[in-house]
C-alpha cells in the first residue's frame, strides 16, 4: 500500500470515530468560528523560536505562499522579511483575524486567499510554508505535489512528532471506552514524500510546553469539547470523574499528568533538486 493511501485511510477513520462520537452532528461550517481570535498574535514579537527558524528560509526580494495561514501568526512578521506574502487560508474567521492583525499592524504586503490549498489559484512563489495544516489532509500526495510544483526554492512544513491531539488520546479509553484513532503526523508525511521522490530534510525543534488549564472548570470545558462529550451525558460525568485523577496542578496551572509535550519538526525540501 502507498504511504498516501494509508494516509487517507488514517484520516478517514479519524473522521468516522469523531462523526461516531458527536452522534452525528455536523462539525461546523467554519471549524475556527468563536476560537479564531486566540491565534491572534503580535507580527513584531520576538522569542518565538519556530519564527525566528523560518526567518532564515526567506530572503528580501521573496515572494512568501503561507499555506493555511490562519490569523497570521506566521504569515504577517514574515512579512516583514520579503517583499510578498500570500497568505492561503480557508476560514472565514481566521482570514478576518488575519487582515485585521494586518491593518492594526500596517503591514501592506500581504495578500488573502481565501480558498483552500488544493483549490486555491496562485502563482508560484520562492518559498512556501505550510505549518500544522496537513493532518487533515485526504490527498496527501496531492497537496505535496502542489507544495512541490508552486515553490522555485523552498518548501517547509511543520508538523507535530506526533498527532496534534496525542496528549489527550488516553482520555478517550476512560471516557469513551474505546481507544482514540490518531491522524497521521510525521513519520506518515516522510513515508508520502518518499513515496514522491523527495527526500526532505528533518529539524526537530525544542518541545513546548506541556498542555494546561487555568482551573478545573476549564479544563472541564475544553477537554469535553475536544473528546465530544455532550454536557450532562454518561460521558461527560465519567470525564468529570477522572479528571482528579488525570491533572495536577503546577505553578498556578492544571497539567495533564504524563503528558508529554509534542515535538515541532521542520521538514524541508528544494523542489528544484527534489521534483516530484
Amino acid at each position: 500500500m502507498l504511504a498516501s493511501q494509508q494516509w487517507h485511510r488514517m484520516v478517514e477513520a479519524e473522521h468516522a470515530q469523531s462523526e461516531r462520537m458527536r452522534a452525528g452532528v455536523p462539525p461546523p461550517a467554519d471549524f475556527w468560528q468563536g476560537r479564531a481570535e486566540a491565534f491572534r498574535a503580535d507580527p513584531f514579537r520576538t522569542g518565538d523560536p519556530l519564527l525566528e527558524r523560518l526567518y532564515s528560509f526567506v530572503e528580501a526580494r521573496d515572494t512568501l505562499i503561507d499555506v493555511g495561514a490562519g490569523g497570521g501568526r506566521l504569515a504577517l512578521p514574515l512579512a516583514m522579511r520579503c517583499a510578498k506574502v500570500f497568505a492561503v487560508e480557508p476560514s472565514e474567521s481566521m482570514a478576518a483575524v488575519l487582515t485585521d492583525q494586518a491593518t492594526e499592524s500596517g503591514i501592506s504586503n500581504v495578500t488573502l486567499v481565501h480558498s483552500s490549498w488544493e483549490e486555491a489559484v496562485i502563482a508560484p512563489g520562492d518559498v512556501i510554508i505550510c505549518a500544522h495544516v496537513v493532518y487533515t489532509i485526504r490527498d496527501i500526495a496531492g497537496f505535496l505535489k502542489k507544495l512541490n510544483g508552486h515553490a522555485r526554492r523552498q518548501v517547509v512544513v511543520v508538523v507535530y512528532n506526533q498527532s496534534p491531539q496525542s496528549t489527550i488520546y488516553p482520555l478517550w479509553k476512560l471516557v469513551h471506552g474505546e481507544e482514540r484513532l490518531p491522524l497521521p503526523s510525521l513519520p506518515q508525511l516522510c513515508d508520502a514524500l518518499t513515496d514522491l521522490g523527495i527526500h526532505p530534510t528533518l529539524e526537530h525543534m525544542e518541545p513546548g510546553d506541556r498542555m494546561g488549564f487555568d482551573n478545573v472548570e476549564r479544563a472541564l470545558e475544553q477537554l469535553g469539547g475536544r473528546l465530544y462529550v455532550e454536557p450532562g451525558s454518561p460521558a461527560a460525568s465519567r470525564l468529570e470523574d477522572t479528571l482528579s485523577d488525570v491533572l495536577e496542578e503546577e505553578d498556578g496551572r492544571w497539567m495533564l499528568k504524563d503528558a508529554e509535550p509534542l515535538h515541532q519538526v521542520l521538514v524541508s525540501w528544494r523542489p528544484n533538486q527534489d521534483r516530484a
